[in-house]
């Protein structure tokens, strides 16, 4: 995303905490219960602050994992994660896109996008966009890297083919909520040119071995460039994940964050939210 003029990402809080809530009691088979929150709480309006990776976070303790080593825990989770992309791959959904340029507390544009989701035979994403507003985003230009973000990035799956391109070093043991989780941080171990990545955070869950919040960027960024060319900056998210038929699915991504230029800083908010799953039934 190209950012010029000041912009800034917000959050809801109350969602952060009860969603992770509501998952542990759907894994008690409350899926009612959980759906219904999720539901209430995707509606809800949402509030102003700055991405805050912490939120919901217990104390990390720098324990190695139990009963398994740090590398069978980085090869349980490829195998998970590359299940639950193939398993996603046989849903539609839709993903809710709603981006805002802020000067103090007061929205000066907003770019609002809704897209029905669904994918073709051979696992190929199609998009059919359902609302488009038009933009009136103030002092930024939107970019395929932005929309990149909101298919690959923010909704991240690690899976085993993705593995070898990152290094994984392990933090410890961490509550995020009620779940118990491995938390690792996350970046690339070569970058190539023309090829984005992510670097951050990564929660996953002791249990289901799957990645259940990830809180980081894309890139690599652009801030010094040559003339004619735009500097190329991308702001700091968190996302968490649902279960969705017994597999950890991306459901809320928000970002707010205050981007610096050499030009002046750029404030920006955006909220993605991925719902209503629906598992496509064959011929």
């Amino acid at each position: 995303m190209h950012r010029i003029v000041p912009c800034e990402f917000g959050s809801l809080a109350s969602f952060l905490s009860n969603t992770r809530t509501a998952s542990r009691h759907l894994r008690q088979n409350c899926r009612a219960l959980f759906f219904f929150l999720l539901g209430v709480l995707l509606l809800a309006p949402t509030l102003g602050a700055q991405t805050n990776c912490d939120e919901g976070n217990g104390p990390l303790d720098s324990a190695q994992p139990k009963n398994a080593s740090v590398a069978e825990v980085i090869q349980k989770l490829g195998v998970a994660e590359t299940a639950a992309r193939e398993a996603r791959s046989h849903y539609t959904f839709k993903q809710d896109v709603l981006m805002q340029t802020l000067s103090g507390k007061n929205v000066t544009g907003e770019f609002h996008e809704i897209t029905a989701v669904s994918f073709d035979a051979k696992g190929k994403r199609k998009e059919e966009v359902t609302y488009a507003a038009q933009s009136s985003l103030r002092g930024i230009q939107l970019t395929a890297a932005d929309m990149e973000d909101v298919r690959t990035f923010m909704p991240l799956i690690l899976a085993s083919d993705d593995l070898p391109m990152y290094n994984l070093s392990y933090d410890g043991q961490q509550h995020v909520d009620d779940l118990d989780t491995y938390m690792f941080h996350v970046s690339p171990k070569k970058e190539e040119k023309d090829r984005r990545y992510f670097q951050g955070r990564i929660w996953v869950d002791a249990q289901d071995f799957q990645i259940v919040k990830v809180c980081g960027k894309s890139g690599p960024e652009k801030v010094r460039v040559k003339k004619r060319e735009h500097p190329q900056l991308q702001p700091e998210f968190v996302t968490y994940r649902q279960l969705v038929d017994g597999l950890w699915f991306p459901a809320y991504t928000r970002s707010d964050d205050l981007l610096q230029f050499p030009g002046g800083a750029a404030h920006l908010r955006e909220i993605v939210k991925y719902t209503g799953y629906k598992r496509e039934t064959g011929p």
